[in-house]
C-alpha cells in the first residue's frame, strides 16, 4: 500500500529529469510527490484525504515542480504515526492524543518516542460514536457487559480509547467480548446481527455508521456522567460533545459524547516549500472540501493550531506566520 511513498518527495521521474538535463524545453516538467495517509473507506479520513489530495494537486505551487498529491487509505492513527516515524509517507491525519503520546513516548509508544513527527495543522473534531441496533438492549456503555463490540485493531487509538471506556467505567476487556474490525466491516457484522456493538470515532455523519442507519434502525449509547468526567481527567484531549439530532436515520435527540480533534502531520524531513504549499492548499479550500463532507467546513485557519500539542513543521509555522495565526 505505502511502496512508493519511500521515493515521494525525494525526487522526480527519471524521464523527467532527464529531459531537463538535456534542456528540452516543454516536454516535460518534474514532478514532486505528497502522499497523504487517511483511514480506512468507511470513516471520515478517506473521502476528505482523497479531496485534498485532488486540491494539492490542482492549486498548490511550487517552483520549477509540480506537486502531486496521492491518497492512501491506512489504518488510522497509531499505524499513521508509525509510518510517519519511518518516513514512509509525507503526511498522515492522526488523532491528536495519539499524535500526543506518540511524540512524547506516552502510552503505546512508552519509551518509544516518534521525534521527527511535526504538524501541519488541526483538521476538525472527530466524534465518538457507540453504535448499537436500536433493539439490542443496551442503552448505556455498562450494559456493554457480556455484550460483543467492535474497537478495531489492537494497539489502534480506537482499541486504546475502548480500554480507556472500560477503565473509567469500572470494567476491564474481560467483561466484553472484544472485535477488531474495521468500521466497514463492523456496520456488517451488525447488520447480519454477529456483533453488538461499534465504537468509532469519525467525523459526522460517518458513511459507514450512516449506511447501517439507512437499513436498520439504531442507537447511539451517550458516554456522560461522572465515568466520562473521570476519563477526562487522565486523557484531556477528549471534549465534551453530542451527535446532533438528525445525523443519522432515527437519531431524533442530541446524544452527549466526546470529541477529539483529528492533526493533518508530517516528518521533519519533509521540505519547507513543500509544506507550506499544501498548508496554504488546506486552509484556502476549506469550502470546497466542505462540499464533499461536512466535516470540512469545520477546518479552518481560526482553529488550525488547536490541540496540536507537537512542534509545528517550519513550513507550516511560515505560512501561519504569513497569516497572522498563533497559539
Amino acid at each position: 500500500m505505502m511502496t512508493l511513498s519511500r521515493r515521494h518527495f525525494l525526487g522526480t521521474s527519471a524521464a523527467a529529469a532527464t529531459l531537463a538535463a538535456l534542456g528540452t524545453p516543454g516536454l516535460a516538467q518534474s514532478r514532486t510527490f505528497f502522499g497523504i495517509a487517511t483511514g480506512g473507506t468507511g470513516g471520515t479520513y478517506y473521502p476528505l484525504g482523497g479531496m485534498l489530495a485532488q486540491l494539492i494537486s490542482n492549486t498548490a505551487e511550487l517552483t520549477d515542480t509540480k506537486l502531486s498529491a496521492t491518497a492512501e487509505t491506512g489504518n488510522a492513527s497509531v499505524a499513521n504515526a508509525q509510518l510517519l516515524g519511518r518516513g514512509e509517507i509525507e503526511s498522515a491525519f492522526v488523532a491528536a492524543d495519539i499524535l500526543d503520546a506518540a511524540y512524547h513516548g506516552k502510552g503505546q509508544f512508552e519509551g518509544e518516542p516518534i521525534e521527527n513527527l511535526r504538524a501541519i495543522g488541526a483538521l476538525y473534531p472527530e466524534t465518538v460514536q457507540l453504535v448499537v441496533r436500536a433493539d439490542s438492549g443496551i442503552a448505556t456503555f455498562e450494559d456493554l457487559k457480556g455484550k460483543s463490540i467492535s474497537s478495531g485493531s489492537p494497539g489502534s487509538g480506537q482499541w486504546q480509547l475502548l480500554g480507556d471506556l472500560l477503565e473509567a467505567h469500572g470494567m476491564t476487556r474481560e467483561d466484553v467480548n472484544e472485535d477488531y474490525s474495521s468500521f466497514a466491516q463492523s456496520v456488517d457484522k451488525i447488520k447480519d446481527g454477529n456483533l453488538d456493538a461499534s465504537l468509532i470515532t469519525a467525523g459526522l455523519p460517518t458513511s459507514s455508521v450512516t449506511d447501517l442507519a439507512n437499513g436498520h434502525d439504531i442507537a447511539i449509547v451517550p458516554l456522560n456522567g461522572p465515568a466520562i468526567a473521570k476519563l477526562q481527567e487522565t486523557q484531556p484531549y477528549y471534549a465534551n460533545s453530542s451527535v446532533p439530532a438528525g445525523s443519522y436515520k432515527g437519531i431524533d435527540a442530541d446524544v452527549d459524547t466526546l470529541a477529539v480533534r483529528a492533526i493533518w502531520a508530517t516528518h521533519a524531513d519533509v521540505p519547507e516549500d513543500v509544506v507550506y504549499a499544501v498548508a496554504k492548499a488546506l486552509y484556502e479550500n476549506t469550502e470546497t472540501l466542505g462540499q464533499v463532507h461536512p466535516m470540512g467546513k469545520r477546518i479552518s485557519l481560526d482553529t488550525a493550531l488547536e490541540s496540536v500539542s507537537i512542534p509545528v513543521h517550519p513550513g507550516a509555522e511560515a505560512y501561519f506566520t504569513e497569516k497572522g495565526v498563533s497559539k
